[in-house]
């Protein structure tokens, strides 16, 4: 391999992962065959494949692999038959780890609508058809991360939960860094939202990214939002929105909000990013946002697009590669409004492919976009 290929490492972990990720994997083929582009993949264990095998739901060989490759990309983690586990053996920390050890402290949830499943949202078409917002969501602090945290038993014998929420300038900043960049790449407006009005962090919040827009970001069109009423605003008129940065617990709920205008999880990826080295290169994890789908695993059922449009945020994001990631989206596009359907977006009239048939359209229409 030579020097200048691109180490990624797959970690397909449980569920439907295998299968999706194989329909991946085919498609890198693809590139590095018909684009030239230079890959060099590695496979590894995470959740509860990884408990199975090694008692762990990541290794710590697994974790300095993700650390020194380009980029990671993730399957699905979970299922019901690790349920059981104590909470430091479930399949989930694997993910949780790889974020915190990574320091991916910005997630990036695309709610795109694909204009042959508009009808597919719960919503009017008129008011998803065409959609395209970019939630960028802050990972790595807020009250899920904060201390102190815990269950006490009070001397009256009643318990108390406590959980933090705490943010520092630098956690606001690099994240709506991130946020406002990408609203220059794509139509140069950003929402921040939080809860102002009721949390001194949220405060904070607001006071922080208004100052960083004022003094870097003086071309970006800044406004703000309460994330309650951001949450009405996503069912009412979503297509007010271009990019939206939050915080942990408000993107969330908000980027889940969000995907369901989609009609369907099977088509959203994300990207996890970290910050930036010296040479502008981020570690970055990509993973579609479904989850394992261990009611459907192994039937060969499972709609890989999700997958593969992670892989297509993955050539954007961390290669550069924003000709190919534009090509694979167009074919996405294209096959779905062929009528090609899996069974999560089937609809009437269409026709009903598996995994690896939808691979198959994805690579004949590659083939013809590239001809």
């Amino acid at each position: 391999m030579s020097s200048n290929s691109k180490k990624i490492l797959i970690l397909a972990g449980d569920g439907i992962g295998p299968e999706v990720m194989g329909e991946v994997k085919r498609t890198l083929g693809w590139f590095e065959k018909r684009r030239g582009s230079g890959f060099e993949t590695e496979d590894g264990l995470v959740g509860g494949c990884s408990f199975d095998k090694h008692g762990v739901p990541l290794t710590d060989e697994t974790m300095q692999k993700a650390i020194d490759a380009d980029a990671v990309l993730l399957g699905a983690v979970g299922g019901p038959k690790w349920d059981n586990l104590p909470f430091k053996d479930k399949p989930e920390r694997g993910l949780l780890r790889l974020r915190k050890d990574m320091e991916l402290f910005a997630n990036l949830r695309p709610a795109l609508v694909f204009d042959a499943l508009a009808e597919a949202s719960s919503l009017k078409t008129e008011l998803v058809k065409g959609l395209d917002i970019m939630i960028v969501r802050e990972l790595t602090g807020g009250v899920y991360f904060g201390s102190p945290r815990g269950i006490e038993t009070l001397p009256n014998g009643e318990r108390r939960g406590i959980n933090t929420q705490v943010y520092t300038t630098s956690e606001i900043q690099r994240v709506a860094r991130v946020a406002f960049e990408l609203a220059r790449k794509r139509g140069n407006k950003l929402c921040s939202v939080e809860k102002a009005n009721v949390m001194e962090s949220g405060v904070l919040w607001r006071e922080e990214v208004q100052k960083l827009g004022d003094t870097e970001y003086k071309d970006v069109q800044l406004s703000h939002m309460y994330a309650d009423n951001c949450a009405m605003q996503l069912v009412r008129q979503p297509k007010q929105f271009d990019v939206i940065v939050t915080d942990n617990l408000f993107g969330d709920l908000l980027s889940d909000c969000a995907a369901m205008l989609t009609g369907s999880l099977g088509m959203l990826p994300s990207a996890s990013l970290g910050a930036a080295d010296k040479g502008g290169k981020r570690k970055a994890l990509y993973e579609p946002v479904h989850g394992s789908a261990p009611d459907i695993a192994g039937q060969g059922k499972a709609n890989p697009l999700a997958c593969l449009l992670s892989l297509s945020m993955m050539l954007r994001y961390s290669f550069d590669q924003g000709e190919d990631a534009d090509l694979l989206e167009k074919a996405a596009n294209n096959v779905v409004a062929k009528g090609f359907r899996t069974g999560d977006i089937m609809a009437p009239g269409c026709t009903l492919v598996g995994t690896k048939e939808m691979g198959d359209e994805i690579l004949k229409e590659l083939d013809r976009l590239a001809a």
